[in-house]
């Protein structure tokens, strides 16, 4: 199962969006949005409680409802996934509560094959008839190749929060796919507030946001640091408040997971199959606590650790651990391929060339707009996917050379890029900021961020600052996490959680975690000695066979499985052969977020 090699104006977008993100937050104009989050608890952390439950739960809860049904009923009137049925069209009671499909907007890039939709779903589910927003829905019909039957539709959510799943129908051209594109309609969507559809959430001017050259959190950062940040971090706060006004609360998992039962109905579905990857896990893990009577199949890639007590302060603190650990493997990799690059011998020759780089990057940036912030960016996707690995390794070998082309090409900001950067870093933002109780004073973000920075300097500080407006986020009401479990007498179908043993962005505990809250009939396949975040779909064919099976048939392999590693990237120079680590093309999915 390879995922695809995406349009350029797609791929382009999703890769500058993700290499972007965390130096525009060093730059001190704004938190970037990182990838998803990861467990581990902290032992500095003190658990955070829940506060009760909202007033406007239950109303909210109603109000979902509602609208599901509406949506379902829209459904029944069009056929199948939005096809009109006969000439008679939908009528308007239709078009408002439904999914009509039909060309997709140019600017996302998605190509004739891919048919486009919008889903009316309610800012605030308490007013189910109050003020509307739009989802922008993709599909790529099932081909029914074979004669073999319709399933369904598929619905995949690549993470972020503030990822874009439109992408995700381009994998029905790929061979690999085809068994699943038979029985499936594949289905991606642009959740609440981001891209182009509905009301695409704001903080601050993408030219701001992207501004470079930008300087690094670093690993101690002094006190006038610290003080520019947490004036960032305010500063940052009133923007989205002032942008986004009222609205601003409506950015939470649970509207999420309310607007995906809404879509699960509008595509004409009595029941769920989705594939959720790193947040996009937490998604679908809340889905089935709230909805486990709609669920079909469920693949979780890269699980976050569901625990409430972890959601989000805790989980973003563990998260340095996992990247420190991949920080390291990296550097290790490189070490063994001195002959190639050059950077030394042991890891820690390794660091000390990074060093060097950064040291002359603090000095003078390369190209006029790479500092140490984007190059810290730039090499905190090594520590996602090893498949960057040679052209990172490449980057720093040339610059020490005298060549500082190969990073400006890595590490500089794309300004076509910055408007979708920074909206993917507003939502993330807003919807972590809403989800949970976070500490409201530095003196506590400070204190458990010094000492973990003293085992985990490469990430700490940067992920600190990146979500430290939650600290000042000017709306009043926190949402209550939701325990992620089985309920009592309502049990859940067999799911499939995929995860790599050495992933930073998630690390493998938040895998575990799942597994024992969704029950007995929750399987785990484990890619051994692997860290790459996003497993499924490209790097590692024992894991997609295993998913494939489970979605074609409802079958998983058993209570926990492992699958060997997927091969290390050889060390090769900046072009094409970075992704050919299994022999191959690669077509993998534009980054998790």
């Amino acid at each position: 199962m390879r995922m695809p090699r995406v349009p350029a104006t797609v791929a382009l977008a999703a890769v500058a969006l993700a290499a972007s993100l965390p130096a525009a937050f060093a730059a001190g104009s704004a938190p970037p949005a990182p990838p998803p989050l990861a467990p581990a608890v902290a032992p500095i952390l003190a658990p955070i409680p829940p506060r009760p439950p909202s007033a406007t739960a239950a109303p909210a809860a109603a109000g979902a409802e509602l609208v599901a049904r509406r949506a379902a009923a829209a459904a029944a009137r069009t056929g199948p996934a939005g096809s009109p049925a006969g000439s008679s069209g939908t009528g308007r009671q239709g078009a408002r509560d439904g999914l009509e499909f039909g060309p997709c907007p140019v600017a996302e890039g998605l190509g004739p094959d891919v048919l486009c939709g919008a889903l009316r779903v309610p800012v605030d589910y308490a007013r189910p008839d109050g003020a509307q927003t739009e989802l922008l829905v993709s599909r790529a019909a099932a081909s029914g190749a074979g004669g073999v039957r319709r399933q369904g539709a598929l619905v995949y959510n690549p993470g972020g929060p503030g990822g874009n799943g439109l992408f995700f129908p381009l994998v029905a051209d790929l061979p690999e796919w085809r068994r699943v594109r038979a029985a499936y309609d594949l289905v991606g969507y642009a959740p609440r507030g981001v891209g182009r559809s509905g009301h695409p959430l704001s903080c601050q001017d993408p030219a701001q946001y992207a501004k470079a050259p930008a300087d690094a959190a670093g690993a101690r950062p002094d006190a006038t640091a610290k003080e520019d940040r947490i004036s960032a971090a305010r500063a940052y706060a009133r923007g989205c408040a002032e942008r986004a006004g009222a609205s601003l609360g409506s950015y939470t998992t649970l509207n999420n997971v309310r607007d995906l039962h809404v879509l699960r109905a509008a595509l004409g579905e009595s029941e769920l199959t989705f594939m959720g990857a790193s947040y996009g896990t937490y998604l679908g893990a809340v889905y089935a606590t709230l909805y486990p009577g709609h669920v079909r199949r469920m693949v979780f890639d890269s699980a976050v650790d569901p625990d409430p007590r972890k959601i989000w302060y805790g989980n973003n603190l563990a998260q340095a651990s996992g990247f420190e650990r991949r920080w390291a493997d990296f550097r290790a990799w490189a070490a063994r391929h001195h002959a190639a690059y050059g950077l030394g011998s042991t890891p820690e020759a390794v660091q000390a060339s990074y060093e060097r780089v950064r040291a002359a990057l603090a000095r003078e940036p390369a190209g006029g707009e790479v500092g140490t912030g984007q190059l810290h960016s730039a090499y905190l996707r090594a520590a996602y996917y090893d498949e960057v690995w040679p052209g990172r390794a490449a980057a720093l070998a040339a610059f020490l050379r005298g060549d500082p082309r190969p990073l400006v090409e890595l590490a500089a900001p794309d300004p076509a890029a910055a408007a979708l950067a920074e909206n993917a870093t507003a939502v993330y933002t807003a919807t972590l900021c809403n989800d949970a109780p976070w500490p409201a004073d530095w003196e506590t973000w400070d204190r458990d961020s010094t000492e973990l920075a003293r085992t985990a300097p490469f990430e700490t500080w940067t992920n600190t600052f990146l979500n430290l407006p939650c600290a000042f986020w000017p709306v009043r009401e926190r949402q209550r996490p939701v325990d992620v479990g089985l309920r009592p007498g309502v049990p859940l179908p067999r799911t499939l959680i995929v995860a790599a043993e050495r992933d930073g962005a998630t690390p493998y505990r938040g895998a575990l975690e799942l597994l024992r809250r969704l029950g007995p009939r929750a399987a785990l396949v484990t890619e051994e000695g692997a860290g790459t975040h996003g497993v499924v779909g490209g790097r590692n064919d024992c894991v997609d066979a295993h998913v494939e099976r489970y979605l074609l048939t409802g079958d998983t392999p058993g209570r926990d499985v492992t699958c060997a590693p997927h091969p290390e990237p050889a060390p090769v120079s900046l072009d094409d052969r970075a992704a050919t680590a299994q022999g191959h093309p690669r077509a993998l999915l534009p980054p998790v977020v």
